[in-house]
């Protein structure tokens, strides 16, 4: 009898040195991908039980068992996040479990470029495979109701820049993200706004940015763009600038703007009205909300493009026609 007790004693010795021989071979090694990385998703509400099994399915890990036990032994069996993971080949089943429980997902970016209009956003993000698409069907109208905004013109209302994200970010989550954004910069750039601009309010200084955004794309340029505008509206003359009659023309612009449509009275047509038009025609970048609220100093109250990407500036009428003889008839 003693001589059974000690065989089934070394026998299960050998099987418990094996086994620890076999977990500690297990936390040694390396998880097994065969190109740098993958991505592995953990959904919500998930144990790592079924974690560790889904990983021994996809062939990264060798035992599901071994990473269950490292995750109790550890207390982290309980505390890991759902989520998209980055695993690359040199982890190893600590590196996995430290990763899965820091909720340190995969991130995505979207960038809404500066002068995009309200068209071009809502068509960027929807065409993002990573947001959860919940707006379609919605109009503009009812986005900027469900953003806490009824009534209030989307245009211009979302900060053009890069975002990171997590996959399942729904489009409403992103879209209220870059308007709060928006608020964030116009703020900041209305609290440094000059004495002397004649705007009233913030929503005048989006509207006004908008326009110089579409103007140039030459940083150094718009504080001079702004300029001109700021003086023409004090001195109660039209803006009389070209992006605010194609954006009233919306489908309808070809890419020309003929003599008709510089007559046609739509409310954004600026050779028609004087004053600002009713709403921002883009959305403007920060260059261009400073440059609205604090223009350059100067006299000038024309401009024309020359072509190469800048703009000649003028004081009077006759300045202002022979630089559009040389830099647009010529042409």
């Amino acid at each position: 009898m003693n001589k059974l007790i000690g065989f089934a004693v070394l026998v299960g010795s050998l099987l418990l040195g094996w086994a620890w021989m076999q977990y500690d071979d297990f936390l040694k090694t390396p998880l097994t991908i065969s190109q740098e990385s993958v991505i592995f998703e953990v959904p919500k509400g998930v144990t790592l039980a079924a974690v560790a099994r889904d990983l021994q399915e996809a062939g990264l890990i060798k035992d599901a068992r071994y990473l269950q036990w490292y995750g109790r032994y550890t207390g982290q069996a309980n505390r890991i996040r759902a989520g998209e993971y980055r695993l690359t080949n040199i982890m190893v089943p600590d590196d996995l479990l430290a990763l899965l429980v820091s909720g340190k997902s995969v991130t995505y970016s979207l960038t809404l470029l500066e002068g995009w209009n309200i068209r071009q956003v809502r068509a960027a993000v929807m065409a993002n495979e990573a947001l959860q698409q919940t707006l379609s069907g919605v109009d503009s109208e009812e986005l900027m109701t469900l953003l806490g905004l009824p009534g209030e013109h989307p245009e211009g209302r979302f900060f053009p820049d890069t975002y990171q994200f997590t996959r399942g970010m729904t489009d409403l989550e992103f879209l209220r993200r870059a308007q709060r954004k928006m608020d964030q910069e116009l703020a900041a750039a209305w609290a440094k706004k000059a004495d002397d601009v004649p705007l009233k309010d913030p929503y005048e200084a989006l509207i006004l940015a908008s326009i110089v955004e579409k103007e140039t794309g030459q940083a150094d340029e718009r504080p001079q763009i702004a300029g001109v505008f700021a003086r023409r509206l004090e001195k109660g003359m039209k803006l009389q600038t070209d992006p605010t009659v194609i954006y009233g023309m919306g489908e309808k612009f070809d890419g020309n703007i003929r003599l008709k449509d510089l007559r046609e009275d739509t409310p954004y047509n600026t050779y028609v009205h004087t004053g600002l038009p009713p709403t921002p025609i883009c959305m403007p970048g920060r260059d261009a909300l400073h440059a609205a609220v604090d223009p350059a100093p100067g006299k000038a109250i024309y401009f024309v493009a020359k072509g190469d990407g800048t703009h000649a500036f003028s004081t009077t009428l006759t300045e202002h026609n022979a630089a559009v003889r040389k830099y647009q008839l010529k042409r």
